[in-house]
């Protein structure tokens, strides 16, 4: 048995035959509907869960991992001498993050249990749970992992673009106006994470134009690509994943690509057609 654990949540979206026999334990984040948050969706298949939300029949929202479940699995994870590494949602995103400091604080012997803030979601935050699971496989300690591990995801780049502004207006990220406008014209913004929150990057007018940005923003940013392990998610759009993966891999042949979908509580926010790119920049 690994002498290190990582707890992680359900906003990490990754496959679970990449985790199979790792030492991962993933948490559930709640996925409710907006206008009745005592109705859980979660029982909802993805492909499912996307024809709603295309159809105009759910509007989900999401609420974050609380204290009392992180020390269930805190207490799990020490009575079988393992040290808890949680790498969760970025802070920026969700209150998890607070749950588990509050968790770690209530607990007698909490000085064991290490909480990293990501600042990463969806693969992003994969593909730093999976870095660190691999560690812990290997039998390294949990110092070691927190030390290599918390550079490495504070180094993710998060390049990706939505297929429909809606989401993110009701969100509040773009204004009624602008979503209207950037409908009629075929605009697609292409979005990044800056220090665990989004921000809008540029804006492209047609999806294909927004893809081909993404690889040459990844050329101007991606450090060694020959040597990681490469991301990318999408919110039921696989033909388009898959298209962009071959392109990564012809242009920067990187060591590994992981293929995700977009689970309920990123899609929730993003939207179905949301594409996602995430790589090391450094």
């Amino acid at each position: 048995m690994a002498s290190a654990v990582i707890i992680t949540d359900t906003s990490s979206d990754l496959p679970e035959d990449i985790i199979k026999g790792l030492p991962v334990k993933v948490l559930s984040m709640p996925v409710a509907l907006k206008d009745n948050p005592e109705k859980d969706i979660s029982h909802l298949s993805i492909k499912e869960f996307y024809d709603l939300m295309q159809k105009g029949e759910i509007m989900p929202t999401t609420s974050q991992v609380n204290a009392a479940r992180f020390i269930e699995c805190f207490k799990e994870c020490l009575e079988q001498g393992q040290t808890p590494i949680v790498i969760g949602l970025s802070s920026k995103l969700t209150k998890s993050f607070e749950a588990a400091l509050v968790a770690r604080n209530s607990m007698p012997d909490g000085d064991k249990i290490k909480i990293i803030d990501s600042k990463c979601a969806s693969l992003g935050l994969g593909l730093v749970v999976l870095k660190a699971a691999r560690m812990a496989a290997e039998g390294r300690e949990a110092d070691e992992i927190v030390r290599v591990v918390e550079p490495y995801a504070h180094h993710m780049e998060h390049i990706f673009t939505v297929d429909s502004l809606d989401h993110l207006k009701r969100g509040g990220r773009i204004s009624a106006a602008q979503a209207f406008v950037g409908g009629l014209l075929n605009i697609k913004p292409i979005l990044h994470f800056v220090d665990g929150a989004i921000h809008p990057l540029e804006k492209v007018r047609g999806r294909k134009n927004a893809v081909r940005r993404m690889l040459e923003i990844m050329e101007e940013r991606a450090k060694d690509v020959e040597n990681q392990v490469v991301g990318i998610s999408h919110a039921d759009d696989e033909e388009m994943a898959l298209e962009l993966a071959e392109a990564v891999r012809q242009r920067f042949n990187p060591r590994e690509i992981v293929i995700s979908w977009i689970g309920p509580v990123i899609g929730a926010h993003a939207g179905p057609g949301t594409l996602a790119l995430f790589f090391q920049n450094a």
